[in-house]
């Protein structure tokens, strides 16, 4: 049975969708610039091998976008999902992982951004509710920036049981919030760790609450109200990130 398929736009979610072995992609649509591009950057590889390549004016790719309201800069593929490792697999005989998990936060421009900023900064993987998570959306692959072949992301039926499941299993859970007891700068990050992150609107749902750990704040200034959720993550991934190197 074949998996459904979808599209992506714009150059770094198609180029790096061409060059990950476990995406299959079925369809690419260029323009003629758009594929002297490709082999500009990728002069010992030909990503286009194998696959089903048609040309196009900018004009007849804006179709695939028009509705989204996004660039595509010459670049549409027609792609498949591909099969991301199972959770309880992944942990196994794994320590010093560092997971972000997502409650309620629906914007795909903003699911996007945090996952480039994941993959940058070598968080391990992204913890997502099935049910939320826009898996096809050409918006979040763009706002990824090709991102979302680097990255492991975990779909779960329910955010708190795999909560309480990896607490279970010597996991810490740190809630971002901004009355949070404690600047998250003030954390030692080691052993098993899950970044928990409310929704853009309302923040943490009470009842995930219940299966935080330590709720933690970003300390910023006391005039503005907060960050967007994107920026904040990719505050904290970098912090954490450096942290592990100096104690290396």
């Amino acid at each position: 049975m074949n998996k459904s398929s979808f599209f992506i736009v714009g150059k770094h979610a198609v180029i790096e969708a061409l060059k990950n072995p476990r995406r299959k992609v079925l369809k690419v649509f260029l323009t003629e610039d758009s594929k002297k591009n490709i082999h500009k950057k990728n002069p010992k590889k030909n990503v286009l091998e194998d696959v089903k390549v048609y040309f196009k004016s900018k004009k007849e790719l804006d179709k695939y976008t028009s509705k989204d309201q996004i660039m595509h800069g010459g670049y549409v593929a027609e792609v498949e999902k591909y099969d991301q490792p199972e959770l309880k697999e992944f942990i196994k005989g794994k320590n010093n992982l560092t997971f972000v998990c997502i409650d309620e936060v629906t914007d795909p421009r903003n699911i996007g951004s945090l996952i480039r900023s994941a993959a940058s900064f070598n968080i391990d993987g992204l913890i997502v509710k099935e049910r939320q998570f826009p898996s096809d959306s050409k918006l979040m692959y763009k706002s990824a920036s090709g991102c979302m072949e680097h990255l492991n992301i975990f779909e779960v039926s329910n955010i708190n049981s795999t909560l309480k499941n990896l607490r279970e299993k010597n996991f810490w859970v740190y809630g971002f919030d901004a009355k949070g007891e404690k600047n998250f700068t003030e954390i030692k990050w080691e052993g098993n760790n899950i970044l928990l992150f409310g929704s853009e609107g309302f923040g943490m749902r009470e009842h995930t609450g219940k299966y935080v750990d330590y709720f933690v704040k970003i300390d910023i200034n006391k005039n503005v109200e907060s960050l967007n959720i994107s920026n904040s993550a990719a505050i904290v991934f970098h912090h954490i990130s450096y942290s592990k190197k100096m104690s290396q």
